[in-house]
């Protein structure tokens, strides 16, 4: 009788272990995850609107969300000469995908196509293209879709930006940076005050030059000023415009965009993780 009792608590142990192993997963060892998820996606913001195309600042590894409605396409457009390699949907039942191209030659444009069947969904998208890996949270609603959906690419166009070392004078050489080595930048500074439709994606730095980027919907409108805050004191600084970037001649730990007078709209830009600039 023993013997049989042992043998029925050890077949117990064995099919509950399983089921109070995925309790365990599901309960507590998962939370890491959502953190991490949540903390990476990134959703639609004003600013970000250049019509009604959203823009979002290229991070690698970050989630961007779309908003999409039943009855609506959602278009996600591609850099230029981005190739789309593939297209996977964790719900392919309740979600429609394709892809299709706008232009020709160096101007082609990859697009992906989204239109939700319902609304209340929610699943998520990944296009693994010739350049990187897109990671989409798509979420339908019952009210307005984001039309469409691209990305601005900062160290690309700060490459772009830059001149062949041949075309390039020792003058223009100090000035301008010199060769560019994306792996010497420096994403350490905190954007904020006011929202506005102007209002900086990030800036980050090189070592020498602060690069301050825009959203497109800067050319839309009067372009604000930068002031460095050396203590209290709010001085110009030397920068120039390259593309929807502001390069500023020098480091700075604080600084603020200034445009308006009554009422002012002020944005600041702070440095946060190294010492202060000697």
């Amino acid at each position: 009788m023993k013997s049989a009792m042992g043998q029925a608590a050890a077949l117990a142990i064995l099919f509950v272990s399983p089921g109070m192993a995925v309790a365990k997963v599901r309960g507590g060892m998962t939370a890491p995850v959502g953190l991490a998820n949540r903390a990476a996606t990134i959703g639609p913001r004003q600013g970000g609107f250049v019509n009604a195309t959203e823009i979002y600042p290229w991070s690698d590894g970050a989630i961007f969300r779309l908003y999409t409605a039943p009855g609506r396409v959602s278009d996600i457009v591609l850099e230029p000469g981005e190739t789309l390699v593939s297209v996977a949907a964790g719900d392919t039942v309740r979600w429609i995908v394709g892809n299709t191209t706008s232009g020709t030659g160096p101007n082609q444009r990859e697009h992906v196509l989204v239109k939700p069947t319902a609304a209340g969904l929610s699943t998520n998208l990944l296009i693994l293209t010739s350049r990187r890996s897109y990671h989409i949270d798509l979420v339908s609603t019952v009210g307005s879709a984001m039309a469409s959906v691209s990305w601005s690419y900062p160290a690309d166009s700060l490459i772009s930006l830059t001149p062949p070392p041949a075309a390039k004078s020792p003058a223009e050489d100090s000035t301008a940076g010199g060769d560019f080595d994306p792996s010497r930048l420096d994403f350490a500074y905190l954007i904020g005050g006011d929202d506005m439709p102007w209002r900086p994606a990030r800036a980050f730095d090189d070592g020498r030059h602060v690069y301050i980027d825009f959203p497109a919907s800067i050319f839309a409108g009067a372009a604000p000023p930068l002031f460095v805050i050396d203590g209290k004191k709010p001085e110009l600084v030397n920068y120039r415009m390259r593309g929807h970037f502001y390069v500023v001649d020098r480091l700075f730990d604080r600084a603020e965009l200034r445009l308006g007078d009554k009422p002012q709209h002020v944005v600041t830009i702070s440095r946060t993780s190294r010492g202060a600039t000697p």
